[in-house]
């Protein structure tokens, strides 16, 4: 697909996830802090868990780059333990902070002043920093523009014929960072666009009833399939 036409339809699949679900305001946090610890604490597990973890660690005092370096290991894989392989977890949080400490005198603010793209390839060698948790970090931390990739993604945009379902993460990633303007608050809209899109038409089994994007999927890819609820012509 050539460059012009993939950006008119990824702009035009944003405008109608806008329209029908209007803006959705994510990350749900109150500290850039509060969110690299939760970017980290959310793999392979779901956000409710791991805001009962979030809360353990605001009510010991441990949601601070200080805290998290000075705790015992051991009592930090305690209080996340809602939010599952807590040990791990405790290990990639530890990683995180002496990353930190060590490169920008423990302050997130001097972490992202510099240029974005060392960063990502800076935080990418961090222990349990993988690309979706480091762009992660990058868009709804520091309001660097870059393009959170996760299965939903690849989910919605193989259906609709933009990628290839075997594409890797920075195939993906390149299809919006390629043909969209580098605009922070696009990224970070359109990403919770297409999470609770595929939360609530395009699961692993789709519900197609009343899916607006429902005419530029790909045949194959229909259940139930009734006419869209949103789209106009095309």
């Amino acid at each position: 697909m050539k460059s012009e036409e993939s950006k008119k339809r990824l702009l035009e699949i944003f405008d109608l996830l806008l329209k029908h679900y209007g803006p959705l305001h994510w990350w749900p946090a109150e500290t850039p802090f509060e969110v690299c610890v939760g970017a980290i604490l959310t793999q392979n597990t779901n956000w409710r868990n791991v805001e009962k973890a979030i809360a353990n660690l605001k009510r010991e005092g441990l949601l601070s780059p200080g805290s998290l370096r000075d705790i015992p290991a051991e009592r930090l894989a305690e209080a996340i333990r809602p939010a599952g392989f807590f040990n791990v977890k405790s290990v990639r949080l530890k990683a995180f902070v002496a990353f930190l400490f060590e490169r920008h005198e423990g302050s997130l603010e001097r972490m992202f002043s510099g240029d974005w793209r060392e960063l990502r390839e800076e935080l990418l060698g961090v222990r349990g920093i993988g690309r979706e948790t480091c762009d992660s970090i990058l868009l709804y931390a520091g309001g660097k523009p870059t393009f959170v990739v996760d299965a939903y993604t690849k989910r919605l945009f193989s259906h609709l014929g933009l990628i290839s379902a075997q594409a890797g993460y920075e195939e993906v990633r390149a299809l919006f960072m390629d043909n969209l303007p580098p605009d922070a608050e696009l990224f970070n809209e359109y990403h919770a666009l297409i999470v609770q899109h595929c939360k609530d038409h395009c699961r692993k089994k789709p519900r197609c009833t009343g899916c607006g994007l429902h005419l530029l999927c790909l045949p194959g890819h229909h259940f139930n399939p009734v006419a869209p609820v949103l789209l106009g012509p095309v």
